[in-house]
């Protein structure tokens, strides 16, 4: 009898799961169902935690924000948050008991120390905070990405198979979300307001969505023409590519169209080996602008072009200042994060306290019709004047240093690698970089599982091959055919 059960105790068991699950489901437990999953994921963070990335990788664009679906106000992702707490917790176990967890060479490489000096000084400004627990809060979401997607994928991208791997997983998700959006869309004729939400459950809604799909964008380009890839493989890359081409289009995000044009022009002045003073007349460039503001201003305030359903005219309102309520309400955010970091300038408000802050802020001539007096309608917009309100200006200046930093490696990295499959892979990990970049001038997303995960990847990317590719060693050949 008893070697009977012992052969069968897998059916047993799942006989008596499930007269377990239905007993508790009659009487109002939903939940049960969900323990396999549970004990699955379990085993592999202690089996094979890195092939979870995998995992979170393509769960990520189709995770489901639990405060979107009004259960408490719970502002966590499922699947892909829990998974990234757990397998924080145990990274940190393993680098408290073991040595080597880390790639000393990846600790010490200078990207990797703006990122620690992040954390630390988020650690910092939480003891001045205006709201300690929601800035505890903020800074345990970033430290579970970073540990997560950056040390830890240093580790999993040590092979360069699985950068590509993590890609096309990523990809697959995101096309999954953009199919159901554009199918939501067609409902509406593809009309400019709902473009604002279609996207719901799996996005807030068009800003963050438009987001994220032009940062793989450069990304899934550079994986159509990897060498090593069959025709069917690289005919549903160019599928994919299409996917989100359409995704972004009818995303009417106009910050999104705006971010994939610099990369576009570094990816020229990689590619045609431009000299660096070009740079330089760029930044004069710049400092022309500044000088001229005011008059720049007064010619952006003749566009009345506002945003709607034909996409010329969404196009072109772009760039008007004077009656575009998005437009507008964008600069109150940003006048608002610089008055907060007046009365703060060190610490700041603490970290993610801005959308509960900014309210008192608003000056009347800032205000617009989508403006509220309580102030709760989201962030400052600004991936830099976000941390100057909030971790005051060395808040800031760490996250300008992040993103020169790594613009100049990369720039270096490109002219010393040889032509080939991780040359394309890290073009495309950077130009997806500089997108967000740009794109966080004018918004911010990274308290946000969708942009953090391959923001971090990337990043990590960048640095593994920054290191592999030494500037003045001869590195061999590549050790990725990136085959299958």
């Amino acid at each position: 009898m008893l070697r009977s059960i012992k052969a069968y105790w897998i059916a047993i068991a799942c006989v008596l799961f499930a007269l377990a699950n239905g007993a508790l489901m009659a009487a109002g437990f939903n939940w049960m169902g969900a323990l396999p999953a549970v004990l699955l994921v379990i085993w592999a963070m202690v089996a094979a935690p890195e092939r979870l990335l995998l995992f979170i990788a393509f769960a990520t664009p189709l995770s489901i924000n639990l405060e979107e679906l009004d259960l408490g106000g719970i502002g966590v992702s499922l699947p892909t948050e829990p998974i990234m707490v757990g397998l924080m917790f145990l990274f940190l176990l393993k680098v408290s008991l073991q040595k080597g967890v880390i790639d000393p060479a990846v600790l010490r490489h200078p990207i990797t120390t703006i990122i620690l000096l992040q954390l630390g000084w988020m650690l910092v400004c939480i003891v001045p905070s205006s709201m300690p627990l929601v800035s505890m809060k903020y800074f345990t979401a970033r430290l579970w990405f970073v540990c997560v997607l950056y040390f830890l994928g240093t580790r999993f991208f040590a092979d360069a198979r699985n950068m590509a791997r993590f890609a096309h997983a990523f990809l697959v998700g995101l096309a999954i979300v953009i199919c159901y959006t554009l199918y939501q869309h067609a409902q509406f004729n593809f009309a400019h307001d709902p473009a604002h939400w279609v996207m719901w459950p799996f996005f807030k809604d068009h800003t963050g969505y438009g987001a994220v799909i032009a940062f793989v964008i450069p990304f899934s380009m550079a994986l159509v023409g990897m060498p090593g890839y069959g025709r069917t493989h690289r005919g549903l890359l160019v599928f994919l590519l299409l996917v989100l081409s359409l995704g972004l289009i009818f995303s009417y995000t106009r910050a999104a169209w705006v971010s994939l044009m610099g990369p576009l022009g570094l990816f020229l002045f990689m590619r045609l080996r431009i000299p660096s003073w070009v740079l330089g007349a760029v930044a004069g460039l710049t400092v022309v602008y500044w000088a001229n503001a005011d008059q720049i201003t007064i010619y952006l305030e003749r566009n009345r072009e506002e945003s709607s359903d034909d996409l010329g005219e969404h196009v072109q309102s772009i760039s008007n200042i004077s009656s575009d309520a998005s437009n507008l309400e964008r600069i109150n955010r940003w006048h608002s994060a610089l008055r907060m970091w007046q009365e703060r300038p060190v610490f700041g408000w603490g970290p993610g306290t801005y959308m509960f802050q900014y309210a008192p802020f608003q000056a009347s001539e800032d205000r617009t019709i989508v403006s509220t007096n309580f102030g709760v309608q989201g962030n400052a917009h600004s991936e830099y004047l976000g941390p100057l309100s909030e971790q005051g200006v060395f808040g800031m200046l760490l996250m300008a240093a992040l993103v020169v930093v790594t613009t100049a490696r990369a720039l270096r990295l490109y002219q010393r690698m040889p032509a080939g499959a991780d040359r394309r892979i890290m073009t495309g990990a950077f130009l997806g970089l500089a997108t967000y970049f740009i794109h966080g001038a004018l918004n911010n997303f990274l308290d946000t599982d969708k942009a953090s995960v391959p923001f971090w990847a990337f990043t990590a990317m960048v640095v593994l091959f920054d290191l592999k590719y030494k500037e003045g060693l001869a590195m061999g050949t590549e050790a990725s055919a990136l085959k299958g």
